[in-house]
């Protein structure tokens, strides 16, 4: 897992890092300095800790006029003993939301299991993003029949053409245009 690096051909464009509204701001990273596990698996430095002993992220991209925020994750999205959607709710989506960002992208290829506990912080989550939307982008398929098993799939969309999609190809606005497109269709 110490390979697996957050996609990093954006960074001309957007560094959480870098970025005074973002909750990761003026973090420092190192390249050669491996501090987090996913069990015992040293994870790359560039992955962000959000407070989660299996769940790491990465904010690739906020655009504050269009209101979206793109965010990979890595690990094992554990709710039934770390609570990961509390932690990735109230610390960064909460500060998200209070910037006006209302649809979010999540790219979960890397997200290798689900745990599920209630629907709460999720419906939450839906509630708050008023005229906005969540969506689920590359999740494995397992991941995904977890999320439908305990109903938290009414809160985000997937599936279709969302869970093969070569989203590296395109620049942070054509993602977010072609994601806007097809949730656009599915509501219509």
């Amino acid at each position: 897992m110490h390979d697996i690096e957050p996609y990093y051909n954006w960074r001309h464009l957007y560094v959480a890092s870098e970025d005074p509204q973002s909750p990761f701001y003026g973090r420092e990273y190192s390249e050669f300095e491996f501090q987090n596990t996913i069990y015992n698996y040293m994870l790359h430095p560039q992955w962000d800790n959000i407070g989660s002993e299996t769940l790491y992220i990465k904010i690739l991209y906020v655009d504050y006029q269009e209101s979206y925020a793109v965010i990979e994750l890595i690990g094992e999205w554990n709710d039934a003993i770390g609570n990961d959607i509390m932690l990735l709710k109230r610390d960064i989506i909460d500060e998200l939301n209070y910037c006006g960002i209302n649809k979010y992208i999540l790219i979960g290829e890397n997200v290798l299991n689900f745990h599920a506990s209630d629907d709460c912080y999720y419906e939450e989550w839906f509630d708050d993003n008023e005229d906005g939307w969540i969506a689920f982008v590359n999740f494995r398929e397992h991941v995904l029949k977890e999320f439908e098993q305990y109903n938290i799939d009414y809160f985000y969309v997937s599936g279709g053409e969302l869970n093969d999609f070569i989203w590296r190809k395109f620049s942070p606005g054509q993602l977010f245009g072609n994601i806007s497109k097809i949730i656009s269709k599915r509501l219509d």
